[in-house]
Formats: C-alpha cells, sequence, structure tokens
C-alpha cells in the first residue's frame, strides 16, 4: 500500500465517524496522526487541540479516535504528572499525549496541582526541551530537569492560552447539523479496522523516516515564524506521501492558518488605525485634538472606556508600548504644544497598520469615517489589503463527480476527482 492510499485509508475512516467543521480539518487530523508516529524525527511538534464553545460537538470522538492510531497513547486524565513525565523518558518510545478537558486544566491557579502538566504543555513542542521541578531527596530540595518533548492532542471547551494555541493545530468543532450522519464508533466492532491501519502506518512511516527527517518541505507563502514551526512536520509527511498529498496539505495549512488569525485586533491596534484617521495628512497634532477627535469616532470606543473618556495619560500609556512618546517643542500656529508628530508614529503605523485606503468626503465633510468603522471594529486578517484575484482561466469543480466530496487541492479540482481510491473513483481517473 502506498503512502498515498494509506493516507486517503485513514482519512475515510476517521470521517465515517466524525464531523468535521471542514475538509481541512480532516486532513490535518489524518497527517498529525501520521506524524505522531515519527515525532522522534522532527525538531517540532504541534499540539493538536479540538475546541468548541458547548459541549456535545464530537471533540471526545475525535480523542478517542486519534487514541485508536497513535503510537503509545497515553490518557493523561487518568495519569499523574509523574506519571507522564516518566512515560516521555521511557526507552519504548515516546508516547502520544491525550488530554480531554484542558479547559480545567488552565482554568485553576498555582496550587491548583497543574503548574507541572502546564509547563510541559508549554515547552514540550520542541525537541529537547526540559521541563523543571522541584523534587524532595530525604531532606534535601533539589532540582530536577524532565524532557518534555513528545505529541500532544487537546480537547476542550473555548480557548486555550495564546502560549498554547500559537503552538497547535486548532480545530473548532461545532454540534453537528441536523441531517449531518455520521457512524457511531463502537471500539468493539471498530477497533481491528483502526488495529490494522495503525499496524500499516507504523510500517509506512518507519520507511520515510530519513526521508523526513532531512526534509525542508516548501511553505506557502505567508506561512512563516511559529506557524512554520508547527506545519513543517506536517508537509513533510505529505510530501512523502505523494500523488494530491502535497497540494491538498498546503491548501489545509493556508485556510488553517487564516482562521487561526481571525480574532479581534487589540485595543492598541485599533488606538493606532483611529490617530492615522484623525491626523490624515498632518505632519502632527496637539494631544487635546487629538483627544477630541478620539471621543468623536461615534463607533470606537475611546468616549467610554471603563466608563470615562480617554484622556493624555491613557494615549501615554497605550502608545508607550510600541516606544511612540509626546512631543513637547512643536508649535501649531506660533503656540508651544504638546502632542504628537507623525515621525513619531510612522514606524508603528508601518508595523502593525495595513497600507491606508484612500476614501473619499463623505457628507459630514469628515474623511475616512467609513474606513475608521471599518478598521475599529476588523480582525487582524480582515485588516491585511485585499489583492484582486487571478482571472480565471479554466473550469474547476468544487467537488467530486464521483462521490460529491469536498475538493481542497487545485489539482483535484481541476480534475474534478478526489483523491480516493477504489473501483468507482479508479474508473472515472482512466476515463478522464
Amino acid at each position: 500500500m502506498t503512502g498515498e492510499h494509506l493516507l486517503n485509508e485513514i482519512q475515510t475512516f476517521l470521517e465515517r465517524f466524525i464531523a468535521y467543521p471542514s475538509p481541512e480539518s480532516s486532513v490535518a487530523h489524518t497527517l498529525w496522526i501520521a506524524h505522531a508516529h515519527l515525532v522522534d524525527a522532527f525538531e517540532n511538534t504541534p499540539r493538536l487541540a479540538f475546541l468548541s464553545p458547548e459541549p456535545g460537538s464530537g471533540k471526545s470522538r475525535c480523542m478517542e479516535l486519534t487514541e485508536a492510531l497513535t503510537p503509545r497513547p497515553v490518557l493523561s486524565v487518568n495519569s499523574t504528572v509523574a506519571y507522564v513525565f516518566r512515560k516521555i523518558s521511557d526507552e519504548a518510545g515516546l508516547p502520544t499525549l491525550l488530554m480531554d478537558e484542558i479547559d480545567a486544566v488552565f482554568s485553576g491557579g498555582k496550587s491548583d496541582g497543574n503548574e507541572d502538566l502546564r509547563g510541559l504543555l508549554n515547552s514540550g513542542y520542541r525537541k529537547g526541551a526540559t521541563a523543571g521541578r522541584a523534587a524532595i531527596r530525604g531532606k534535601e530540595i533539589i532540582t530536577e530537569e524532565w524532557p518534555s518533548y513528545c505529541a500532544v492532542a487537546l480537547a476542550g471547551l473555548n480557548q486555550l492560552p495564546d502560549t498554547l494555541m500559537t503552538r497547535s493545530i486548532v480545530v473548532h468543532m461545532k454540534r453537528r447539523a441536523r441531517g449531518q450522519i455520521v457512524e457511531p464508533y463502537r471500539r468493539r466492532v471498530n477497533q481491528p479496522e483502526a488495529v490494522d491501519l495503525t499496524s500499516s502506518l507504523a510500517v509506512w512511516t518507519e520507511q520515510i523516516r530519513t526521508q523526513v527527517a532531512d526534509a525542508w518541505p516548501e511553505l506557502p507563502e505567508g506561512i512563516e515564524d511559529r506557524d512554520a514551526d508547527i506545519w513543517e512536520p506536517i508537509l513533510a509527511i505529505a510530501d512523502a506521501a505523494g500523488g494530491h498529498w502535497p497540494i491538498t496539505a498546503r491548501d489545509a495549512a493556508v485556510l488553517m492558518v487564516a482562521e487561526s488569525q481571525k480574532k479581534p485586533a487589540t485595543l492598541g491596534i485599533k488606538l493606532l488605525a483611529d490617530i492615522r484617521l484623525v491626523m490624515g495628512d498632518a505632519d502632527r497634532i496637539s494631544t487635546v485634538e487629538l483627544l477630541a477627535g478620539l471621543h468623536g469616532m461615534e463607533t470606537a470606543p475611546w468616549a467610554n472606556i471603563k466608563g470615562e473618556p480617554i484622556d493624555s495619560r491613557f494615549l501615554a500609556k497605550v502608545l508607550g508600548k510600541y516606544d511612540i512618546t509626546t512631543n513637547n517643542t512643536f508649535k501649531i500656529n506660533g503656540v508651544s504644544v504638546k502632542g504628537y508628530q507623525t515621525h513619531h508614529l510612522f514606524d508603528a503605523f508601518e508595523r502593525y497598520l495595513p497600507a491606508p485606503v484612500v476614501t473619499e468626503l463623505g457628507n459630514s465633510g469628515n474623511p475616512g469615517n467609513d474606513e475608521a468603522e471599518r478598521v475599529a471594529n476588523a480582525t487582524p486578517a480582515e485588516l491585511v489589503p485585499e489583492v484582486p484575484p487571478a482571472p480565471v482561466t479554466c473550469t474547476v469543480l468544487d467537488t467530486c463527480r464521483v462521490c460529491a466530496a469536498p475538493l481542497l487541492a487545485p489539482a483535484s479540482k481541476l480534475a474534478g476527482i478526489c483523491g480516493k481510491r477504489n473501483t468507482e473513483h479508479d474508473a472515472e481517473r482512466i476515463a478522464s
């Protein structure tokens, strides 16, 4: 069985029992499971997080199937932290750590007994990472460094801390819609099939170990820094599988990274954007005039932050985080005023805001009212300037002609057929 065929089989198996929120979610889950068999060959291991706003969204089923298909799974809900650390150090091989109800781990304080576990999760995505612990030996308290690097899958309600979210491939699970049917997973009925797939996966991943360990997979544009770290192992697996998987995996990476960036802009980013709008083309502005302009923006929060309009101290505190300070020396109409000059703000504008959008004067005569509303309410992803799409020169299909499965890869869309291998799909592939 080829790597492409094996991953197709695993993806099909998963989709029988899990109602994924999007096609790319099952792609990421499939490749992450394969990566868990080779985690010691990579420099980084992404956490896989199944999150949802409400219970009953299929997160535990995702964890159950992940357990069935990964090597040496450890359910931390039944394990002490000491046991987990020792399993990571086990000569038998690195475990796959599975943590359900992860929100409980991060909802308590430092005295809730989960501090060591939080340290393990935050540190263990990079090879060679350790987590420090204090231990009592006789009458002495000594420090110990325990290895913390291993594959980790998580499931829980709501969000995770940013330190963990940025190390994770996140699948935002949803409750099944009416009419969305999946098979019930019964361990004693379906486990034998999972065992066969896991055995085949163990054999194949061992065959490609050297290939993926030495790989430098090409990353899609826009995937960089921490995102590059967590997607590189996934793309290396896809490249080793061949067939449609290299393109399918990169499509999934682009979509899921874009989704991860859809979070509200910080108060500081909103303030910078609104200051740029108030200043317009001016090269300087007094603090009094700036505050008046900010207070007058109906769609912005500046007239009522914690029940009070913002003042000069608020400006200084927030802008100081961006190395922006006021200047006491310039004059406006011959009067010395305290305020801000464009050259003090330019660096922050360039680093944190998109290029300004030119707008026409509205009925009020004030430029940029519509733009102010757009920027004030935008997420970071929405603040990226729009790029006109390339002209379409050929017909593409969004669903497979045989099974109506969604098509992610451009090559699959052009062919009009998904990557599944069976009699019907192979016959259509030959005919076309």
